[in-house]
């Protein structure tokens, strides 16, 4: 007598899968940008063609998409358009410095439905966002200072434009 699995118990974790024009380049970005680590590959002829890559305790896959489809047309493939990635940290701050000291260019931290949130595009047009739960006030935008990271309030001003309304101080680079 065989018993089906049910599917609620069976499926374990939601993994994206990103098809990626140079996935030697792409690998350097999660790899030596981000500090991921890659745990599975694939490889036909000595070539790189799909591999797993952990990033903390989460994953996404990485594989080089083909430039021709099966029938040897030019594949049009817009990656990247309207997908965003959001990996929930322990402190979204601390990987935003972490990023910039590898030579990355992520987005000025923002705190946004209760979470600090900093963002990068990967070489593919994906866009990464890191987030992690504050109690710091919404619309605080992230400042590095001279000798502190301060944060200043921003709220929505005429035609969506914000304006800075005030400053709050973040004791010596951490979180609130």
């Amino acid at each position: 007598m065989s018993r089906e699995i049910e599917p609620r118990a069976n499926i374990q974790q939601a993994v994206p899968f990103f098809r990626v024009d140079d996935i030697e380049r792409s690998v350097r970005f999660y790899v030596d940008g981000l500090g991921g680590e890659v745990l599975h590959h694939w490889s036909v002829d000595g070539k790189l063609r799909w591999c797993w890559i952990k990033l903390g305790d989460a994953a996404l896959m990485l594989q080089e998409h083909s430039l021709t489809d099966s029938d040897g047309q030019h594949a049009a493939c817009q990656r990247g358009a309207g997908v965003s990635i959001s990996f929930q940290c322990r402190d979204a701050l601390a990987l935003y410095r972490a990023f910039c000291g590898r030579g990355l260019m992520p987005r000025r931290p923002f705190v946004g439905n209760g979470m600090w949130v900093t963002s990068l595009t990967d070489p593919d047009g994906y866009q990464l966002e890191f987030e992690s739960f504050t109690d710091v006030a919404e619309n605080i935008v992230h400042c590095k200072g001279q000798r502190f990271y301060g944060a200043i309030l921003i709220e929505p001003g005429k035609h969506g434009a914000f304006a800075g309304v005030g400053l709050q101080v973040l004791d010596d680079g951490g979180e609130k």
